[in-house]
């Protein structure tokens, strides 16, 4: 608890740490201890992503969130998270802080207690739908630093659903990391971001809305920059629907799947 109370007071210091990652020897140590074979993904919101009917099944739509599910569906532990370190710190005044991260696999069986609790799956997945329901986004995958912080082991036994809010996430630093460990967090596979013929330049979805700080006025209309995971934060807030999500890759899910899988086991 003393380092997750360390973590909590010097939270605000987390773009100083980014910017370290830039010294020669510093980054690959701050690289190797906190980010050494990580695999994460943000995904997109279901809520604007256009779903082609062709992918309907049983009824149901393939949307990002399934991804989430089925690890929760597959995985033998689940651990939930009291409150969100990153919206703690930060004071969150937007978002809920008692929407923690959701943790599964066999290495979140050594999670102080203090810090949570363990659940079964329909819990889990209501602590999710929640989540959504609350606008935050979905980021899962395997995070050495939360096994660090939380003290657990082994690493490729824990796998982190984080559920995020662009004012508070420690991934903010993205813009500022040196891009090996920046690299390490990307966009689902098959998402496409682009502003449309709508937009008339009111600058709403530049206005604190992007975890990586993506998007931009460029005159009088709206650009998106290459660094941009694919959230979709920016098509949610967005008054005219001038941006657009879209999903070019009929496997997204399985693809999806198959990547976390062959970083994070947990069964």
């Amino acid at each position: 608890m003393w380092l997750v109370n360390l973590i909590i007071k010097t939270f605000s210091q987390i773009f100083t740490l980014a910017k370290l990652t830039h010294i020669p020897g510093m980054g690959r140590l701050i690289e190797y201890a906190l980010f050494e074979n990580d695999d994460i993904m943000y995904l997109p919101k279901d809520q604007v992503i256009p779903v082609n009917v062709s992918l309907a099944f049983e009824g149901e739509y393939l949307v990002p969130s399934k991804i989430v599910e089925h690890f929760i569906q597959e995985a033998n532990y689940h651990w939930i998270m009291d409150t969100c370190i990153c919206r703690k710190a930060s004071a969150c005044e937007d978002f809920p802080i008692t929407l923690g991260c959701l943790f599964l696999g066999e290495a979140a069986l050594g999670i102080n207690p203090e810090l949570g609790r363990p659940v079964g799956t329909s819990e889990a997945l209501a602590h999710v739908q929640q989540c959504r329901e609350a606008g935050l986004v979905h980021m899962i995958g395997r995070n050495k630093l939360d096994s660090v912080w939380l003290n657990v082991r082994p690493g490729h036994k824990l796998l982190t659903i984080c559920n995020c809010c662009p004012c508070c996430c420690l991934w903010r630093i993205l813009p500022e990391i040196t891009p090996k460990i920046g690299n390490k967090v990307t966009r689902m596979p098959g998402v496409t971001v682009a502003v449309n013929k709508n937009c008339v330049g009111c600058g709403t979805c530049a206005q604190g809305v992007c975890f990586t700080k993506s998007i931009r006025m460029q005159g009088e209309r709206a650009v998106i920059d290459e660094n941009c995971r694919g959230c979709g934060q920016c098509a949610a807030v967005c008054p005219n629907n001038a941006i657009d999500v879209t999903i070019d890759n009929d496997e997204f899910i399985p693809d999806s799947i198959e990547r976390i899988s062959g970083a994070v086991n947990v069964l």
